[in-house]
């Protein structure tokens, strides 16, 4: 028997309204003198915001603002703040690349690491993985990390707050996970895998049938479902599945994608979420059966919803040549690409030919515009 080592979750998680001052006597049994990170200008008030109600428990906090998405550059600057100010935590507050960036410090440091999700546009929060990119957000790996943070605090009177396009941009993520699992690890024989699969299959439905109520209405108990969902639900799935509940094509997709220039730039979900809609039609021209055309369908109809990108033109691509796209399509298709885990062969050549399908879509948005 093969031996497996998951780090499935954080060791502690408070979540709901009020969670980061009830979190406040977990965190000084954690850290005396820990370093916040954060980076959005949008943010900065909340985090303002944390660093007096640590103080007034006595935890002397640092801040410290990035200036990139989470690149390398930004992690040896955090790094060695951290040294020589005798950091003994790391509170991450933000959106993905924050949190992402937040837990490979901790663990370069092997200090303890909390992560308080600003939005629920990704399960960084969550997962022991953090993805790097270049200073100007373009995708170059992923690191697995030593284990899942310490705390995870997802305040609700928080995350509220956020933009509805954070939540969307969520919501596409996390239903990648039942399409791209289920097509990698449908003939797994692994239990944990299997029960990984089956938890993406309930997550979506539960998303199918509340995102929409969720985008609309902050103060509903859909919004709550889908919020945690996509947050928290998410990250449980790639801790349980582990290594063999692969990606598939949407964020392969999504990694080729940045390495392009964008006029506006779009958030993590919005490019996984096309990626996504590009891997059925993959799908499609490779079965013999209606069923990715359907999902297809049934997947562009909620995006439409959400005002959430379903064509090239509607993540903002400054330049979408075709030059440009096949570099996008290279990269994807790398020989260490997670795309190869697709039921069937494929190469740059036939992932261009299925993003030129999405080029001159009519689109129902534009990223930052909504629609009424």
């Amino acid at each position: 028997m093969s031996i497996n080592n998951h780090s499935i979750s954080p060791s502690k998680v408070v979540r709901g309204d009020g969670a980061w001052i009830k979190s406040l006597d977990l965190i000084i049994k954690l850290c005396k003198r820990p370093l916040i990170i954060g980076r959005s200008k949008t943010t900065k008030k909340t985090r303002a915001s944390l660093k007096k109600d640590l103080l007034l428990k006595g935890i002397q906090s640092i801040s410290l603002e990035l200036d990139h998405d989470c690149c390398e550059l930004d992690i040896q600057n955090a790094y060695l703040i951290s040294k020589k100010n005798n950091c003994d935590g790391i509170i991450a507050a933000g959106g993905g690349k924050v949190l992402d960036a937040g837990k490979l410090i901790a663990d370069l440091l092997g200090i303890n690491c909390i992560t308080v999700p600003l939005s629920a546009s990704t399960c960084a929060g969550w997962t022991a993985l953090s993805n790097i990119y270049t200073p100007d957000g373009k995708f170059v790996k992923d690191v697995t990390l030593k284990s899942c943070p310490n705390l995870l605090i997802f305040d609700h009177t928080i995350v509220r707050t956020a933009p509805p396009r954070t939540l969307a941009s969520g919501m596409a993520d996390a239903v990648a996970k039942w399409y791209e699992s289920s097509l990698t690890s449908s003939t797994s024989k692994d239990g944990f895998v299997q029960q990984a699969v089956q938890m993406a299959r309930v997550l979506r439905d539960q998303i199918f049938l509340n995102g929409y109520q969720a985008f609309k209405d902050p103060l509903s108990n859909s919004w709550k479902i889908v919020a945690e969902g996509c947050a928290l639900t998410a990250g449980i799935i790639g801790g349980l599945g582990g290594a063999q509940c692969r990606t598939a094509a949407a964020h392969p997709i999504h990694n080729g994608l940045t390495q392009l220039h964008f006029t506006k730039k779009p958030l993590h979900g919005e490019i996984v979420g096309l990626g996504l809609l590009v891997q059925l039609h993959l799908e499609e021209k490779n079965s013999n059966t209606q069923l990715p055309k359907q999902a297809k369908s049934q997947l562009r109809d909620f995006f439409s919803q959400l005002n959430l990108p379903i064509s090239l033109e509607s993540i903002c691509l400054s330049n979408p040549t075709s030059n440009e796209l096949l570099k996008a399509c290279k990269f994807a298709c790398n020989n260490n690409s997670d795309i190869h885990q697709l039921p069937f062969p494929i190469n740059e050549v036939d992932l261009f030919e299925a993003m030129k399908s999405f080029k001159f879509l009519p689109t129902s948005s534009i990223i930052g515009i909504n629609n009424n």
